[in-house]
């Protein structure tokens, strides 16, 4: 019960603050990632072998969490606010083979078909901890509807 308050309460505050909360976090942090993948691979020390893989779905499992809150909070789509969980994962994939094309052109990086499926597994497992977030908060959410 104790957790519903607080997934109830968390909810409200990104919703009431969420230009803050979610888009600009959102907005930032994509950048960040584009950036990073624009920094050439002699630049960056690599502790494990499987370190590339960590990082791509560490990545974008946090931008699939920032998108799937945004087109659930936006207003401007409405089938895109119905369904944010697709349009977001959608919109993940697309962004991570556009991002290992982008990659083929950094020296010392390549387009990779492993780094998109761990970009993409990354934004998969996310889903999880949203659709968990949004059902914990479905009586609050279909009480404002």
């Amino acid at each position: 019960m104790q957790s519903n308050t607080f997934a109830n309460q968390l909810y409200s505050t990104l919703q009431k603050h969420k230009v803050y909360l979610v888009y600009l976090p959102l907005v930032i942090y994509w950048i960040i990632i584009f950036l990073a993948t624009s920094i050439p691979t002699d630049a960056m020390p690599q502790l494990f072998k499987a370190q590339d893989k960590l990082e791509h779905f560490a990545a974008y499992f946090i931008l699939e969490i920032l998108l799937a809150l945004t087109f659930h909070f936006q207003n401007k789509f409405p089938r895109a606010k119905k369904n944010p969980i697709a349009f977001s994962l959608l919109f993940l994939s697309l962004y991570a083979a556009v991002d290992e094309i982008h990659q083929y052109f950094i020296p010392g990086r390549y387009a990779d078909v492993l780094d998109w499926a761990a970009d993409v597994i990354g934004g998969m497992m996310a889903i999880f901890i949203v659709l968990t977030f949004l059902k914990k908060t479905s009586a609050m959410q279909k009480s404002k509807v």
